[in-house]
C-alpha cells in the first residue's frame, strides 16, 4: 500500500515537473517574440528618422483584423473558464469559435495585403510604384521627382512586421487545432487543463501583440 502511494506521488511529481518545463518553454518563446518585434519596431522608428520615407494610410481591413482577434481572445478565455468549471461542451464551443475567428483574422490580413498590392505598395517596391495618396519625407533637399526610384522602405517594414505576426499566429492556430482535438476527446477537466491553459496564454499574447502593432503602424508612419 505504502509502495503504491509512493509510486503515485512520483508519477504526480513527474507530471508537475513536465508542466513547469513546458510553461518555462512557452514563456521563453514569448520573451523571444517580444524581443523580435521590439527590435523591428525600433528599427522602423530609426529608419523613419533617416528620411527617404513614405507615409500612407494603412488598409481599413487591419481594423477588422483587430476586432476579430480581440473577440477571439474573449472566446478563448470563455473556453478556459469553462474548463475550470468542468463544462466540456462549452470548452469545445469556445475553442471552435476561437479557431474560426483566427482564420477570419488571417483572411482579413490577406485582404489588407491585397489592398496594399493594388495600390502599388509591395514588399520590394519603389516610390514610383505607389498608386495612392502618400506623403514623402526627404532625407535632405531632394524632391519627390528625384526620389521616385527610391525603395518604399515603409511598405517593406509593413509587410515584414504583419507577415511575421501572421506566421506566429499560424503556430497558435496549429495549437488550437491540437487543443480542440483533445477537447473533443474530453481530455480536459476542472483538475487537468494545462494544455488548454498554455494555449490560452499564447493566444492572448498574440492578441495583445497585434493590438500593439496595429496602433504602432496606425500612428507611427
Amino acid at each position: 500500500m505504502a509502495m503504491a502511494q509512493e509510486i503515485e506521488l512520483n508519477e504526480l511529481s513527474e507530471v508537475e515537473v513536465k508542466r513547469k518545463a513546458l510553461r518555462a518553454l512557452l514563456w521563453f518563446g514569448i520573451v523571444s517574440i517580444v524581443m523580435l518585434f521590439a527590435g523591428l519596431t525600433s528599427a522602423y522608428i530609426v529608419r523613419q528618422g533617416e528620411g527617404k520615407w513614405v507615409e500612407f494610410s494603412i488598409p481599413s481591413m487591419f481594423s477588422i483584423s483587430t476586432l476579430l482577434i480581440i473577440l477571439s481572445s474573449v472566446t478563448m478565455q470563455w473556453s478556459l473558464n469553462s474548463a475550470k468549471k468542468g463544462n466540456t461542451a462549452q470548452i469545445r464551443t469556445g475553442l471552435l469559435i476561437t479557431l474560426l475567428l483566427g482564420f477570419g483574422f488571417m483572411f482579413t490580413q490577406y485582404l489588407a495585403w491585397a489592398d496594399l498590392y493594388q495600390n502599388g505598395i509591395v514588399l520590394t517596391g519603389t516610390v514610383n510604384d505607389i498608386k495612392t495618396n502618400f506623403n514623402y519625407i526627404p532625407s535632405g533637399k531632394e524632391t519627390l521627382a528625384e526620389a521616385g526610384g527610391v525603395g518604399n522602405v515603409a511598405g517593406s517594414f509593413l509587410y515584414v512586421i504583419t507577415g511575421l505576426h501572421v506566421l506566429h499566429l499560424l503556430g497558435g492556430i496549429i495549437s488550437l487545432i491540437i487543443v480542440f482535438s483533445h477537447a473533443t476527446k474530453n481530455k480536459y477537466t476542472a483538475e487537468n487543463h494545462n494544455g488548454l491553459s498554455m494555449c490560452a496564454v499564447y493566444w492572448h499574447f498574440l492578441d495583445g501583440l497585434w493590438v500593439y502593432l496595429f496602433f504602432f503602424l496606425l500612428y507611427i508612419r
